[in-house]
């Protein structure tokens, strides 16, 4: 089953694409000015437990950059995904609408998430002590959210 990109699934891919031009173009202009020892780890208070060599503020976007592209490629195999719930003719429609919107929602989330700790090394601070909560916050509701509309689509199928 081939899915059509929803507005919503472009408007994530686009705003994936200019946070990873974003800070390729930021890495780019400040590189220089870079000292040669930045934030390399972060406990999970988010102060700094080592410091390395700027060659780390390349992890982060090349890891974001991957996991976006796996993200996109994974999306248009919907046969390949486990949905958890039974597909059937009547459900698949809605179970692979919720799964691809749950894969894309992730994908904007993560994405961002490697994007703002290369920009917070860059400026050589420690992560704001929300970061950790916000992020493992953010993944868990929008994983529970598309588990119960899955879940819904998943019953409703039965009935």
């Amino acid at each position: 089953m081939k899915l059509k990109n929803s507005a919503f699934d472009i408007a994530i891919n686009i705003v994936c694409l200019l946070q990873l031009l974003g800070i390729v173009l930021y890495l780019l202009i400040v590189w220089s000015s870079l000292p040669d020892r930045i934030p390399g780890h972060f406990g999970a208070d988010g102060a700094v437990t080592r410091y390395d060599g700027r060659g780390v503020l390349l992890v982060g976007p090349i890891f974001a950059g991957i996991l976006f592209g796996g993200i996109v490629l994974l999306e248009r195999f919907p046969q390949v995904w486990n949905a958890g719930v039974t597909v059937t003719e009547e459900n698949k429609a809605k179970v692979y609408r919720t799964v691809k919107s749950l894969l894309a929602a992730t994908k904007l989330i993560l994405v961002t998430a490697f994007i703002f700790i290369a920009i917070i090394q860059s400026l050589g601070r420690n992560l704001p002590g929300w970061f950790l909560p916000v992020f493992i916050w953010l993944l868990a509701f929008m994983i529970l959210f598309f588990i119960i509309r899955l879940i819904y689509h998943g019953l409703k199928a039965r009935m």
